[in-house]
């Protein structure tokens, strides 16, 4: 659960930063930081799709594997739009917004409105899934850690307008990540191993990662939460096909 720490320690530092000084950072600053972040993710997800692709040693199987995981995705993706994931994560989007516009220091719901504000941003952003997966079956905690820097910057501005509530959010964040990651480790990937489908949900994640690299950079506009059934469905087709 080392990515899963690292993220909320972000959070408490970046909402503590928040309460204390009641300021953001500077624009040059905000950006730079978000484009090594874009740049480590974008690493990220090229180490972790590589990784999957290359395990079976030729370019016949890299082939397969490469196609399996595209299948996964399309198919994923239209999972993914009936259970309207992408849909329900606007939604929660939207009521942030209304939140934060309405935020005050005299709101009576100050504490409550940073609390559940932050703590269904902090858990339903993809990276947080993929990463808690990707660190229980890998150990490979730098995307969570990208993401515990990401909800830092969040958590200053969020805190300078719903105060210490901010910090409290962290605590979902503990349980919603570090329970995928402890399921991750301990049950699915023996499950995995044994079955020898490890490397196609690899694939996937690393692919899903590269995805979230291009949103932060801004060059492509991507429905990441309605791929995330294919992290279920690449080894299950793997599984199945043998």
């Amino acid at each position: 659960m080392v990515g899963t720490w690292i993220n909320v320690a972000g959070i408490l530092i970046g909402a503590l930063m928040g309460v204390v000084w009641k300021q953001n950072l500077a624009p040059g600053t905000q950006m730079f930081i978000k484009t090594l972040l874009g740049a480590l993710l974008l690493f990220s997800g090229l180490r972790l799709g590589w990784v999957g692709l290359t395990s079976g040693g030729t370019f016949v199987s890299l082939l397969k594997q490469l196609a399996l995981v595209f299948v996964a995705l399309a198919l994923g993706k239209w999972v993914g739009r009936l259970m309207r994931l992408q849909k329900t994560s606007n939604r929660l989007g939207q009521f942030a917004r209304r939140k934060m516009e309405s935020a005050s220091p005299s709101n009576p719901n100050r504490f409550s409105d940073g609390f559940f504000v932050c703590a269904l941003l902090f858990c339903a952003a993809p990276l947080g899934s993929v990463g808690a997966l990707t660190d229980g079956l890998d150990g490979f905690w730098l995307p969570l850690a990208i993401k515990g820097v990401m909800d830092g910057l969040g958590a200053v501005s969020f805190a300078a307008m719903f105060g210490v509530g901010v910090l409290f959010s962290s605590v979902p964040v503990l349980v919603f990540q570090g329970s995928i990651t402890l399921v991750a480790a301990r049950w699915l990937l023996p499950w995995l191993e044994s079955r020898g489908v490890a490397d196609p949900l690899h694939t996937t994640a690393g692919f899903l990662v590269i995805c979230i690299s291009l949103l932060v950079f801004e060059m492509r506009r991507i429905e990441v939460t309605d791929y995330l059934p294919a992290l279920v469905l690449a080894p299950l087709f793997a599984w199945w096909l043998g």
